[in-house]
């Protein structure tokens, strides 16, 4: 079964209004935002990424999640699988920086021991206060609507194929897989201007493509507009394939938006107040699903949009 089937045979159960459908990246209840992710060894980390790093990129991703909403981040409950003493010890250290870093407290959660030599898997569950007005949907988008992006795409997918040793590394992309950074603060600062936002953490093409599901709109992406790294382009040439591994390669964990576009002047400024890139890459506009253009070409999407379980 697909996450996408099991999640169908879920909806008949969660029919609060607050769990939104089971169809966003959090659910909303009584002005507050809750959201849980997982993560699995061999999935969505290396066996050798160090466990300082793999605390972070636990309460990094789930984070994301809150800040896709708007929401201020209160607080965490951990679900953590024992293993070995050290391995466990610098854990818990990672732990305590990564929530210092960004200011919230742990509140809880389980521990289990696992058999010897099962994969480590971790859960978490992230909780936060709402904006002002609600929680952006991510089927907020409308016909008219301009499409944006934070910071750069790409440079955690070849992060990873840097640490697999499939490219010469450098410590941007590295660093991008390893620690991505939540943008919390550009979050709460632009939910009041956006009619849909969300992650990008399977990819932007997938993530896309479930937004302009959710939303009932086409969502037309020019691919020459999506912001590269330097550090990516100094690995990669710019072309056309470059372009798609970035859009489908995920763990990106920016800010994907729709705004009208007399939001545009207000978004640069939040933008620009907060150090944060920002980048208009497409329009939404009647129709289904996501449509692709090179330089003005029309381009046939990829038989892989980004990751799936």
């Amino acid at each position: 079964m697909s996450e996408a089937d099991f999640i169908a045979r879920l909806r008949s159960i969660a029919t609060d209004p607050a769990a939104r459908g089971l169809a966003d990246d959090a659910a909303e209840w009584e002005g507050l935002v809750l959201t849980h992710d997982m993560i699995v060894e061999g999935v969505h980390f290396l066996p050798d990424d160090t466990p300082q790093d793999v605390a972070w990129k636990l309460v990094a991703v789930n984070l994301s999640d809150l800040a896709a909403k708007g929401a201020a981040p209160v607080g965490v409950l951990v679900g953590y699988s024992l293993g070995d003493d050290a391995w466990d010890a610098g854990f818990a250290e990672g732990l305590g920086l990564v929530l210092r870093r960004f200011g919230v407290i742990l509140l809880g959660g389980d521990t289990v021991r696992v058999p010897a030599g099962a994969p480590r898997s971790f859960g978490l569950t992230a909780i936060g206060r709402a904006p002002p007005g609600g929680a952006p949907l991510r089927s907020g988008a409308r016909p008219g609507d301009q499409i944006w992006v934070t910071g750069t795409i790409g440079n955690a997918g070849l992060g990873l194929a840097m640490r697999l040793g499939q490219e010469h590394a450098n410590e941007t992309c590295l660093a991008a897989y390893r620690r991505p950074q939540p943008q919390l603060a550009f979050g709460r600062a632009v939910a009041r201007h956006v009619h849909a936002m969300m992650d990008v953490s399977d990819g932007l093409l997938i993530d896309a493509q479930r937004m302009a599901q959710a939303s009932g709109c086409e969502l037309g992406l020019m691919l020459e507009s999506l912001p590269l790294s330097a550090a990516l382009l100094a690995v990669r040439p710019d072309i056309l394939d470059t372009r798609l591994a970035a859009a489908t390669a995920g763990d990106d964990y920016q800010l994907l938006f729709s705004a009208d576009p007399s939001a545009a002047v207000a978004i640069r400024e939040i933008a620009a107040g907060l150090n944060v890139a920002v980048t208009p890459i497409g329009h939404a506009g009647v129709g289904e699903g996501i449509m692709l253009t090179h330089r003005a070409q029309r381009i046939a999407l990829p038989a892989r949009l980004g990751f799936m379980h």
